[in-house]
């Protein structure tokens, strides 16, 4: 390996310029620059000294760096973790709403049809009821030789007419609203 000699004039202008501007050479170029001028032999001594300083600086920073990258690294992970969970417990959430929007459709149509039984219940209780006094009345009326019978009898003829038209009907209309809801379900 050679040895770089500069010129007393080049030696001077570095020397110069470290002590007007504060500027040294730096690295390891300072390693084979020889000189016999002990001015420049204390620029040399000086110029490695603070690259050294500067080195040791850089080194500081770069593992600063590396650790705050680092952590920065650790800190993307914990976050897409985070992130992962987050959509996960908000997939459950909205299962769990669906599950509940399911279990509170299911009581509210088994409410409807806990309903809708008791009306066909009711109404089938009033039918039979009316049907059977009226039938009674016609009974006891042609037991009883009345004369009214001829009456009555058209009158329990009208009345069962009646009777089973509102039977169907009431049973027809529930029919529809089942029909119907379970469309709406469907959709």
């Amino acid at each position: 390996m050679s040895n770089i000699n500069f010129t007393e004039e080049t030696e001077n202008i570095l020397i110069s310029l470290s002590k007007d501007r504060n500027i040294f050479l730096e690295g390891n170029i300072l390693k084979v620059i020889n000189t016999e001028n002990n001015h420049f032999q204390e620029y040399l001594n000086t110029a490695l000294k603070n690259d050294e300083n500067q080195r040791k600086k850089r080194l500081e920073i770069t593992k600063q760096v590396q650790l705050q990258n680092k952590e920065l690294q650790e800190q993307a992970s914990e976050k897409e973790q985070l992130m992962i969970d987050l959509k996960n417990a908000l997939s459950n959430a909205e299962k769990a709403k669906q599950h509940a929007e399911d279990d509170l459709n299911i009581l509210q149509q088994k409410t409807q049809f806990e309903l809708i039984g008791n009306i066909v219940q009711i109404a089938l209780m009033v039918i039979v009821g009316v049907g059977v006094v009226v039938t009674g009345m016609y009974v006891f009326a042609m037991y009883s030789q009345s004369e009214e019978t001829t009456l009555i009898g058209s009158t329990w003829s009208n009345l069962f007419g009646i009777l089973l038209t509102n039977s169907f009907s009431i049973i027809g209309t529930i029919m529809g609203v089942k029909y119907a809801s379970d469309n709406q379900k469907k959709e």
